[in-house]
């Protein structure tokens, strides 16, 4: 018997709209989920652009204004993969439309708006989720379960960096529709938002909230040309940003992101060290996970490369046979697959928009740190 459908409709069409179309499409072909999710419709200014885009994966209706998307009773989800300044006026429409929503990271331009944001959600009670797809990285997940289980002992350090090299040019222009991420206004921030929000809604699912941080960042070109306005004008993102702080748990943390790294496109590695053990993963090497057990017996210890491909291994037994991975693609697909099975058990599909203001609030400490000069508390979601 055929399962009922679950429709979406999808705002943006850009890279990320490629790989959540992607991860509808394939998610119940290799999930057995209560429901079918459906690319039902996609948004965009462009009208020409999105239907190609719909054509491509499978969507039967075209819109240019997504207030019609939502307004439409055929839709039971909206997905939100625009740029961060209007996340906060879809997902609030939408949520009081009743639909349930999926939203990009960073939830939002600052911790003000997010608040805004997780009220709406919350009073409307609609099912949400937000994109932090490393979560579901299965090497990542296996790190989770293993310091849920205690074998690292007490944690002492986390560190984890993000480095990209792709806006050294001073001939790139910012905002529109390539570059937003270099306009404030469409961004809200520079790495802060973008990359470190990846690496600070992975420490604190696997290593606990945030108390504290102290932070620095940089603007390395001052000035660069608006594709708005044609005009020269001041860059008010962060190009890098570096920051340290303290976990509730005790433990220190050092987070480094930059795109001035030369020779990095997308490097992101996070470690893990405690009183018995230490994990290790590198994104390059996803599969992976390096995993240091001490109480091993003398003459063979040392750290062990887990090749994270197997049946009993998080989501594996949903592929193929062991020893073949997946990759980037799949972590978006699982991410459907668990907020589909949440909406069918009444369930939240974490992260919530309330775990990733938690998120957004690191993002405004470390921020506000590195304007300052001083440390900065921490506020909690």
């Amino acid at each position: 018997m055929a399962k009922k459908a679950l429709n979406i409709g999808l705002v943006g069409y850009g890279f990320m709209g490629r790989t959540h179309a992607h991860a509808y499409h394939n998610a119940a072909q290799f999930f057995d989920l209560p429901l079918t999710p459906v690319l039902k419709a996609v948004c965009g200014r462009d009208g020409a652009k999105a239907k190609a885009f719909a054509d491509n994966w499978g969507a039967t209706i075209v819109e240019t204004d997504w207030k019609k998307l939502i307004a439409n009773k055929e839709i039971d989800a909206i997905d939100i993969v625009t740029p961060n300044d209007s996340h906060a006026e879809i997902a609030i429409a939408a949520a009081k439309a009743g639909k349930m929503v999926l939203c990009e990271k960073p939830l939002s331009l600052d911790g003000k708006q997010g608040l805004e944001m997780v009220k709406v959600i919350e009073k409307c009670k609609v099912p949400n989720t937000v994109w932090y797809n490393y979560r579901r990285v299965p090497a990542v997940t296996l790190a989770k379960q293993i310091i849920d289980s205690g074998k690292l002992g007490k944690i002492f350090h986390y560190r984890a960096n993000f480095l990209q090299d792709w806006t050294i040019s001073a001939d790139l222009p910012q905002g529109g529709a390539g570059l937003w991420r270099l306009d404030a206004k469409a961004a809200g921030s520079g790495v802060t938002g973008d990359l470190l929000a990846h690496c600070i809604d992975t420490a604190i699912w696997l290593n606990g909230p945030l108390t504290d941080v102290t932070a620095m960042t940089e603007t390395f070109i001052k000035k660069r040309t608006h594709t708005a306005t044609g005009k020269v004008q001041e860059v008010k993102i962060d190009d890098a940003c570096t920051f340290m702080g303290h976990f509730e748990n005790g433990s220190l943390a050092l987070f480094e992101s930059t795109r001035y790294a030369r020779g990095h496109k997308a490097l992101y590695t996070l470690e893990i060290n405690g009183e018995n053990g230490s994990i290790r993963w590198d994104l390059h090497d996803l599969h992976r996970l390096q995993y240091f057990d001490y109480r091993d017996e003398g003459i063979v210890r040392g750290w062990r490369s887990v090749h994270v491909t197997d049946g009993d291994q998080p989501y594996m037994k949903n592929w193929w046979v062991p020893g073949l991975q997946i990759g980037y693609a799949e972590t978006f697909t699982h991410q459907v697959a668990d907020f589909i099975r949440a909406v069918g058990e009444g369930k939240p599909c974490h992260p919530t928009f309330r775990d990733a203001l938690e998120t957004q609030y690191v993002c405004d400490a470390v921020l506000a740190s590195a304007k300052s000069g001083k440390w900065v508390k921490c506020k909690h979601a």
